[in-house]
């Protein structure tokens, strides 16, 4: 099997003996000359005159309360793009998880939007490079994800109607993974109203060697005035009290500057490469009544490294009288996104259908 070669401008044209496959709802083994075969799907009856192989399955159906199983691979091999769609009101409502090497536990599980960097169940456009999300809430991730022996994608729909469309695909190579790939990670932590004078955790301690390579945030604001005054902060390698690594806002992390300020004393929303603030959701007068923030940071060409352990944490900072910090309470969801080897230290529980709901 032909080792795996990381693609880019640089190699494009280098033929390489590795295999493609794809899983979708029209192939979901992803066997070769195995695709667009069903004969019985969500759309069945739109192709009755046309028969098999006239996109009869571009869907799966969710069952409340179900967790299908989305794809499972049969290793080396690594996954190189997912994308997926359905109606923004569930994206909370629904747990992405992936098992690599087949360990009991997930590596990643994280709500579908946040992973997508639609935290909100609100469509916003991302033109990042490892996500980017298109103006009808098409949702793709081009995260490079290894694997040696097996992968396996589950969703887990916590809604409580059925879902009757979910749309994905999920594109794959098999080839043999050097030594040195480490195993891609997500988490996702909510502080719901983050307690009065106390940090929120971007990513709890993890264990092992590793690089950190991106944090999305949605973000809340139950105050008025600047909430961003906070520094994000990286203990990494036995810190304790104090960091190694300690930014100088929060702005400044996202690689905006002076309170996100654009033209006409807005909030200037922009998205791009490895940064974006390109969300803001603001009260109408009646029933929405916070201000309502979506960002990004992706370490790609700037990862932070970790020989034995890493912690990310954010303060939540605006001002009060006489030129004073004022610690807040807002409501801070993030998703943390990094590389590591294997086994990883067991995620914390994601929380129940309330705890997850946008409010």
């Amino acid at each position: 099997m032909q080792q795996y070669n990381t693609l880019g401008f640089g190699n494009l044209s280098r033929l390489s003996g590795a295999q493609t496959r794809s899983i979708s709802a029209e192939n979901r083994s992803g066997e070769k000359g195995k695709g667009g075969m069903s004969i019985d799907g969500i759309s069945a009856s739109c192709a009755r005159e046309l028969g098999q192989g006239w996109k009869i399955s571009p869907a799966i159906c969710l069952a409340a309360g179900s967790t299908e199983t989305l794809a499972e691979i049969v290793g080396p091999g690594v996954i190189q793009h997912m994308w997926m769609t359905c109606a923004p009101q569930h994206w909370r409502s629904l747990i992405l998880r992936i098992y690599w090497d087949n360990e009991n536990e997930p590596s990643v599980e994280v709500p579908l939007g946040d992973f997508f960097c639609n935290g909100w169940c609100e469509r916003s456009i991302v033109n990042s490079l490892p996500i980017a999300v298109m103006y009808a809430g098409g949702m793709n991730s081009y995260w490079e994800m290894p694997f040696r022996k097996a992968a396996r994608l589950t969703i887990e729909h916590r809604g409580p109607q059925d879902l009757p469309q979910f749309f994905y695909q999920i594109t794959y190579t098999l080839c043999d993974v050097p030594q040195d790939n480490a195993y891609f990670h997500a988490c996702w932590h909510r502080s719901n109203p983050l307690p009065y004078g106390q940090v929120h955790t971007i990513l709890p301690k993890v264990i092992g060697q590793g690089h950190f390579v991106g944090t999305y945030l949605a973000w809340q604001a139950n105050n008025n005035g600047w909430w961003g005054e906070g520094e994000v902060k990286f203990y990494m390698d036995g810190d304790e009290e104090f960091p190694t690594i300690c930014g100088t806002g929060t702005e400044d992390y996202f690689g905006g500057a002076w309170a996100f300020e654009g033209e006409g004393s807005q909030y200037g929303v922009y998205t791009s490469h490895f940064l974006g603030f390109h969300q803001v959701l603001k009260p109408d007068g009646f029933f929405r009544g916070n201000l309502r923030f979506g960002m990004y940071r992706w370490h790609m060409m700037d990862p932070i490294r970790f020989a034995s352990d890493l912690r990310v944490t954010v303060q939540a900072l605006g001002w009060r009288s006489e030129s004073r910090y004022l610690p807040l309470k807002d409501d801070i969801a993030s998703t943390a996104v990094w590389y590591q080897t294997e086994p990883h230290v067991s995620f914390a529980p994601i929380g129940d259908r309330n705890h997850l709901e946008v409010i």
